[in-house]
């Protein structure tokens, strides 16, 4: 008997459920590596991992205005996902309580294994470079006693609330976050890249604006054989061999070298400087590693950094639609593991769409980025039960059109002038210096004793 033809034969190869995703991304090995990052008890506790992990995810998800009322919507979804399991706690309070006794180390087990599973998954790679973008935000908490003392004061004095700074890689080219850190000190984008390195793939090439500019971060990018394209400002300092004209200069090698570094005898950084004109706003000068004209052009290294607005689209997406703005916890240790919580969650759902639609990504940049706000009303009617979290036709349906808008702009965003907003002011070029015969001579001897 000839098989009936399925209804929506471009949709059933790999329609998933919501269900679905989420299994394919955190798998039964990856639970049992938290289970084991947890710690084994003589007692099975009554919030076991894997149902506080899902409603700690699901509390981003849902709507709200409290912790307690998001607690009553994830609860329930926590309970469809794993109904043949026993049900997870019943009160908000017992929630709380397991997940201040949640090691910080299980959430980041998990988000290293759903980074191994997005390389799996989807081609990330752009001209033979994996493209991530790097920035920093910060995130307000509530005003409490403990969190004022622990926590970074407002950057206004005596005008705001308590903050932690985030530091996050995105994938440039499909906008999936890749990895984050959390750190004590306002604007630690710096050291928390330093920290990020181990966790970059092959071929991952590092885009930055101006706060990720200097001789030591360089130097740690290339001896990590990460390449990197960071704009250059004002405050920069670039040696070369011959006085140039900066009104003429295109393109060229440059060194990168500080007093600090002579005086400690430090082989200068050979790196390559490309200007990008631009027709109304100031040039943007660009610092390589990547000495090769023809492995990174200078036309391909100015559509990486164009594309380093998924940074602050990430930072919108996790702030504003997923109103992440301000944090609800109260306690210190409890405000951490909300924040790796919903990181975890907004990578998650950044991954949806790829996912269900089961397609690589392709080299046009804009066709392939979802649209956060679409999949997140998606996943809300999968939790409050319009879409069940098995139905891999309905989802796939509805996730399908969950893309950003593709149109040519004739007008700007903006309809008026935000009240007190700070005005911009663009970055100047970077000062040229060139070498004295001293500073020749030692350059030559320190790179031949670093050959």
């Amino acid at each position: 008997m000839d098989k009936k033809p399925a209804k929506n034969p471009r949709l059933r190869p790999h329609a998933k459920s919501f269900f679905g995703n989420l299994h394919e991304l955190l798998t039964p090995a990856m639970w049992k590596q938290a289970n084991s990052a947890r710690g084994a008890r003589k007692k099975s506790p009554k919030w076991s991992t894997q149902p506080l992990v899902l409603t700690l995810l699901a509390i981003t998800w849902c709507c709200g205005d409290s912790m307690a009322e998001r607690f009553e919507a994830a609860k329930g979804f926590t309970a469809v996902c794993l109904r043949k399991r026993r049900g997870p706690g019943k009160t908000a309070q017992g929630f709380q309580e397991a997940l201040k006794a949640l090691p910080i180390g299980v959430l980041r087990v998990l988000a290293a294994g759903v980074r191994r599973r997005l390389l799996a998954l989807f081609d990330l790679h752009s001209d033979g470079f994996v493209v991530f973008g790097c920035d920093g935000s910060s995130m307000v908490t509530p005003r409490v006693a403990e969190l004022e003392r622990r926590l970074d004061p407002p950057v206004k004095k005596n005008n705001g609330s308590p903050q932690v700074w985030v530091t996050a890689l995105v994938h440039l080219r499909t906008g999936l976050l890749w990895n984050w850190r959390f750190g004590k000190g306002y604007n630690r984008e710096r050291s928390h890249l330093l920290a990020m390195l181990p966790t970059l793939p092959a071929a991952a090439l590092v885009v930055a604006d101006a706060g990720f500019n200097g001789y030591e971060l360089a130097c740690a990018l290339t001896e990590a054989g990460v390449s990197f394209v960071i704009r250059m400002s004002g405050k920069d300092r670039l040696y070369t061999q011959k006085r140039i004209d900066s009104k003429d200069f295109a393109e060229g090698e440059v060194w990168l070298w500080t007093q600090e570094a002579q005086k400690e005898n430090r082989a200068p950084l050979r790196v390559r400087l490309i200007r990008i004109r631009a027709k109304r706003r100031r040039d943007v000068w660009l610092l390589t590693n990547v000495l090769d004209g023809k492995r990174l052009t200078a036309e391909t290294a100015g559509r990486y950094y164009r594309w380093r607005w998924e940074n602050e689209g990430l930072f919108r997406t996790f702030k504003r639609t997923l109103a992440k703005v301000k944090l609800m916890s109260r306690t210190v240790r409890l405000i951490h593991r909300e924040a790796e919580g919903a990181l975890l969650a907004t990578q998650l759902l950044l991954a949806q769409r790829m996912q269900t639609m089961g397609q690589q990504p392709s080299k046009k940049a804009e066709t392939d980025r979802c649209s956060p706000r679409k999949v997140l009303l998606v996943i809300r009617n999968v939790i409050t039960g319009k879409i069940d979290v098995r139905d891999q036709e309905t989802f796939a349906k509805c996730l399908q059109d969950a893309t950003r808008e593709d149109r040519q702009r004739t007008s700007l965003k903006v309809k008026r002038k935000w009240p007190r907003r700070v005005k911009h002011k663009p970055q100047k070029p970077p000062r040229f210096l060139t070498l004295s015969k001293q500073e020749k001579a030692l350059a030559q001897k320190l790179l031949a004793a670093a050959a």
